[in-house]
């Protein structure tokens, strides 16, 4: 599992894919969560924009990434 430090309020879904290296681009990021490859806490998550907060776990592909 890889912990991502949260640094604001909240980060939102597609940004934590780019910003941890899993999608390349946006655009990429934003596929992914539209093909239901994304789970939050346990519950598939197609909202883009949704927002993540300290002890949010997000699962894609096998990479787990919980927010710290």
């Amino acid at each position: 599992m890889t912990e991502f430090k949260l640094r604001a309020e909240y980060i939102e879904l597609i940004q934590l894919l780019k910003a941890t290296g899993i999608s390349g681009t946006g655009g990429q990021a934003k596929m992914m969560v539209e093909d239901g490859q994304v789970t939050l806490n346990g519950v598939q998550e197609f909202r883009k924009r949704a927002k993540l907060r300290v002890g949010d776990t997000v699962e894609i592909f096998d990479k787990k990434i919980r927010i710290v």
